[in-house]
């Protein structure tokens, strides 16, 4: 079941982000000395930042019935991010448990997050990944956009997707809420 992030939910979100990224070797370094990788404290300062956008934090919960309780083994967030002053979303970390991974948890998180930001009219989501992974998911190079990222480096892994309320003046840079540059 996927569902709205609770506040009882964030020390389970900051393990399944630790279990996640722990492996991967991409993954952001600890911020604290011996901690888990930079993405997992990452959640915590996206959630004290003015981008934090509550809808759009979703869960995936692995049994718990009706009322959505049952152990958490995913989790996805967009934040707001600007392109060039205009709203849009960054959106992740993406995070599902290693053992539940390539079982459909983080393509029903991304559906899921992906319908709820195009129901609020949010007309584009920008993030960095896989370009293999999220295609499926309708994103294409941001230079298809004519969007930029950060990073010139980030090449075809800096990500775009246009939602229903998309207009194609939307070009220029994009700028994630500010506690991804503090990675």
């Amino acid at each position: 079941m996927i569902r709205r992030e609770t506040p009882a939910d964030a020390p389970a979100i900051r393990a399944v982000t630790a279990a996640a990224f722990g492996a991967a070797p991409y993954s952001a370094p600890p911020v604290e000395p011996g901690g888990p990788p930079g993405e997992a404290t990452l959640v915590e300062w996206l959630r004290a930042d003015p981008g934090w956008i509550p809808e759009l934090s979703l869960v995936a919960v692995d049994g718990g019935g009706e009322d959505g309780g049952g152990a958490v083994i995913g989790h996805v967030v967009c934040t707001r991010g600007r392109l060039d002053g205009v709203a849009a979303l960054g959106l992740g970390p993406l995070s599902v448990l290693p053992d539940r991974q390539r079982a459909g948890v983080g393509a029903a998180l991304m559906h899921t997050v992906l319908g709820a930001a195009d129901a609020r009219g949010e007309p584009l989501v920008c993030l960095l990944g896989d370009p293999d992974y999220y295609a499926g998911f309708g994103f294409r190079p941001a230079s298809d956009f004519a969007i930029r990222g950060a990073d010139p480096d980030w090449g075809d892994h800096f990500q775009a997707r246009a939602l229903s309320t998309y207009d194609l003046s939307m070009t220029g840079t994009f700028a994630y809420a500010r506690p991804y540059g503090r990675l």
